[in-house]
């Protein structure tokens, strides 16, 4: 009898974190923010937040994140945003993607909202 063979392990959560950076880097985007939520909430351990400045670029940083997830087997729990391309929400279980345009980035301020989170953007980028 063969043995199956072992499924590559997929990354760990700051690994494909760190994948989602360099996706949002890849296409441009603006203001990024990588904040550790592990220890203020219960639901995710990390949000990346990030601007475009249109439509097009915020559905394009996106994409650009979708595709690299999908690379490493690894597709979103829930998408939301995406047709008006306002603010785009990637949800990954154990980490979310919010990628906004400019307006509704000062508008809704999750870094304040979520201002007891550490920032630990300088940890995802290389």
């Amino acid at each position: 009898m063969r043995a199956e063979p072992t499924p590559t392990p997929s990354l760990d959560t700051a690994a494909r974190v760190r994948e989602a950076v360099a996706a949002a880097d890849d296409r441009k985007a603006v203001d990024l923010k990588v904040l550790h939520l592990e220890k203020v909430s219960d639901f995710t351990d990390y949000f990346l937040i990030c601007s475009g400045t249109s439509e097009r670029q915020v559905q394009a940083i996106a994409d650009a994140v979708q595709e690299r997830m999908r690379e490493e087997r690894v597709r979103p729990l829930h998408v939301e945003g995406y047709t008006r391309g306002q603010w785009v929400l990637l949800d990954y279980g154990d980490f979310v993607v919010h990628i906004f345009q400019e307006e509704p980035r000062r508008f809704y301020s999750l870094e304040r909202l979520w201002g007891d989170a550490p920032d630990v953007t300088a940890d995802f980028r290389s």
